[in-house]
């Protein structure tokens, strides 16, 4: 199997070798920690405002991450078509997938933005009910600026998931860099130096996805030769057929991750049952998840890359090969993370200021978490990337759903208030929806049944 990549010197020329795999994996994992680092940088800069602008700048993160699923689903469905097409060395189609998926991220994300703006107060009360003026007032203007953004922000990680389908993912890394000193040095101008507050924080954040917009959009449309070129994007033809088979993707991918968040919040309101001590807790807990999942996040973006090419030349035998490479490498590199994590525990949890109660409880939910983390998370959320590029994402979508619902959900209460273990049970929970869903992926698998799945259609 032989990939290409848009400016970059794979094009048709090597097979998915080591060299080439570093290649392909080394920026997307730069760019994951980038973004999980940036976002406790610019919680810091906002903190300085006082603790109304902080909450308010997280309520909105929240809904803002509920909001943005479509955009995140529709980038998988047209990553996984387009890859599939430069498989194939069909490029004419792999551009025509790549301008379908512009258009429908564009147009729902402008329907998004419509309702976010004009509704954005009403959507608060919604979901957090009843808060504090002074955090509300910061939350909807927090809320304004990010909402106008959703088309940038759409159509810069539609223009990501199109370099990384054709193998370049250091283009997305770079422009990643680019954003996060644009908008770290805009925050610390308008918040500052202006002294504009949340409002500073929320126009430093618009004017860098707009920057990163405008920049990829126009590298897509100057790379005319390219296996996936956005050249004549303004003449714009819709490809009905093409765009149902970026949904067939896209969407059991948006309806999987709508569940997740969706269970995942109802399992996070049972540490305000346990008090500010479990709260605190899990949130230590869950900042030091963040940074421990990001490899694992980028292997699985590399597998949409590396399958949906090989998929699209008909190499099964190549598909098969490849995965069990990066599965081996997720699997000893969050083991190597786990076995750190659990060493330098007490340091690490140190760091913040917890009451000896939630320090201790910080300490039991990272044991649980660094356990199944290591033996359980590859294949949880690393092997179904694969499966989705094969054109299995409907079985991904199912699985992931029953397990988060009976597994996650239901024993997190079971565990919390049945069986006593308290919080501590979300965590024990949590452990074991990922070795739940990640047999059920592994047995698909094994099985074969994703072999017989097809994402490319006859188009018009």
């Amino acid at each position: 199997m032989k990939p290409v990549s848009v400016g970059g010197a794979a094009f048709g020329e090597q097979t998915w070798n080591n060299r080439a795999l570093f290649g392909l994996l080394w920026p997307l994992i730069v760019e994951q920690l980038l973004a999980v680092a940036m976002g406790a940088i610019d919680t810091v800069m906002v903190s300085s405002v006082g603790e109304h602008a902080v909450s308010g700048v997280n309520i909105v993160d929240n809904i803002n991450n509920l909001l943005v699923i479509a955009f995140g689903a529709l980038c998988t469905g047209g990553a996984v078509v387009a890859s599939q097409y430069i498989g194939r060395k069909d490029y004419a189609n792999s551009s025509l997938a790549a301008k379908q998926l512009v258009y429908s991220v564009v147009l729902i994300s402008l329907f998004t933005m419509t309702l976010a703006v004009l509704l954005r107060r009403p959507v608060i009360r919604l979901v957090y009910g009843s808060i504090e003026d002074d955090v509300m007032n910061s939350a909807a203007v927090y809320f304004l600026f990010t909402g106008l953004s959703y088309p940038f922000l759409a159509l810069n990680n539609a223009n990501a998931a199109l370099f990384r389908a054709a193998g370049n993912s250091k283009v997305p890394m770079s422009i990643a860099v680019l954003v996060n000193i644009i908008n770290i040095g805009g925050n610390a101008f308008f918040i500052y130096v202006l002294k504009i507050g949340v409002m500073g924080a929320a126009l430093s954040t618009f004017l860098s996805r707009i920057i990163a917009a405008v920049i990829t959009t126009v590298m897509l449309v100057r790379n005319r030769t390219s296996p996936i070129s956005l050249s004549g994007l303004h003449h714009v033809r819709i490809a009905r057929s093409m765009i149902k088979n970026i949904l067939n993707v896209g969407i059991p991918s948006g309806l999987e991750s709508s569940m997740f968040m969706i269970g995942k919040l109802l399992t996070q309101r049972i540490f305000a049952v346990f008090g500010t001590a479990a709260i605190a807790a899990n949130a230590i807990a869950s900042l030091v998840n963040s940074f421990s999942f990001m490899p694992g996040t980028a292997f699985g973006l590399a597998l949409l890359t590396i399958v949906g090419q090989c998929v699209g030349a008909g190499d099964y035998q190549e598909v098969k090969k490849q995965v069990f490479k990066i599965m081996k490498i997720a699997y000893i590199s969050l083991i190597i993370i786990s076995a750190l994590t659990y060493v330098f525990m007490e340091p690490l949890v140190s760091l913040f200021n917890l009451s000896r109660e939630a320090h201790e409880a910080a300490k039991s939910f990272l044991r649980v978490h660094c356990i199944s983390m290591g033996l359980g998370w590859a294949m949880s959320f690393v092997l179904p990337s694969a499966l989705r590029a094969a054109g299995d994402a409907r079985y991904v979508m199912i699985a992931a759903s029953i397990s988060m619902w009976t597994v996650r959900v239901c024993f997190s209460y079971l565990f919390a208030f049945t069986l006593g273990f308290g919080p501590l049970g979300v965590w024990l929970a949590m452990g074991a929806d990922f070795f739940t869903r990640g047999a059920s992926y592994f047995l698909r698998w094994i099985r074969g049944k994703w072999q017989g799945k097809q994402v490319i259609r006859n188009e018009e």
